[in-house]
């Protein structure tokens, strides 16, 4: 498994967010980023699903706060996936169902035992795994750190189990950093790329902080 990722290229032409103990941030568009990063041992990434207004299911998405969120996510998904797997030797995409992407043995499953009935009752990841589909109850994350689609850390440190050995990852669309916490509390290091200022700073906060949950 390779050693490091990213920051080891000098000719890295963006500045860190937040750079300290192995985990690197960049606030900056992936596509811009990703060409510039080495390979990776794990892809583990939720990239925004293009759902719009169903996203909400008349719940804590249907509130006002979350207006600009759900008109973000009606943009079209002009993200190339299947290029993004291919930086690293294994990839995990939450909400892969929404993407064409190669066919998968390994689907995961994220049951969620609190789902109202408005609710997605769960959510799905795409994988290369050459493993049989793996599937795990976890309540619904709360939203601690103010992004509406943050995913509970116990669901990122279950995906990272899933990979012993992967001692490098990679998430282009970290939000509020959950991938990259986890990370550091697998002992593994990270880099994260989000677009969006705001939860760069949730990410670097938790992680300057040792706010690990």
């Amino acid at each position: 498994m390779t050693d490091a990722i990213g920051t080891s290229n000098c000719s890295l032409p963006f500045v860190p967010y937040y750079d300290s103990d192995g985990i690197t941030i960049y606030n900056a568009d992936c596509r811009k980023v990703l060409p510039w990063l080495e390979r990776c041992d794990l892809l583990l990434t939720d990239p925004p699903y293009g759902i719009g207004d169903r996203m909400q299911g008349g719940t804590w998405g249907a509130k006002e706060k979350y207006a600009d969120f759900r008109a973000w996510d009606e943009a079209p998904k002009t993200y190339a996936l299947h290029h993004m797997v291919d930086l690293a030797e294994s990839s995990m995409v939450w909400g892969g169902n929404y993407y064409e992407l190669p066919a998968s043995r390994c689907w995961l499953v994220w049951r969620k035992i609190n789902a109202v009935p408005t609710m997605a009752g769960a959510e799905l990841a795409w994988t290369n795994l050459d493993k049989p589909c793996k599937a795990i109850d976890l309540p619904v994350g709360k939203h601690n750190y103010g992004h509406p689609t943050e995913k509970p850390m116990a669901l990122m440190q279950w995906c990272l189990g899933l990979v012993p050995d992967a001692q490098t990852v990679l998430d282009p669309f970290m939000g509020s950093g959950t991938t990259l916490v986890a990370a550091r509390l697998e002992g593994r290091k990270a880099i994260g790329i989000e677009i969006n200022e705001k939860y760069c700073e949730a990410a670097a906060n938790r992680l300057a902080q040792r706010v690990l949950f």
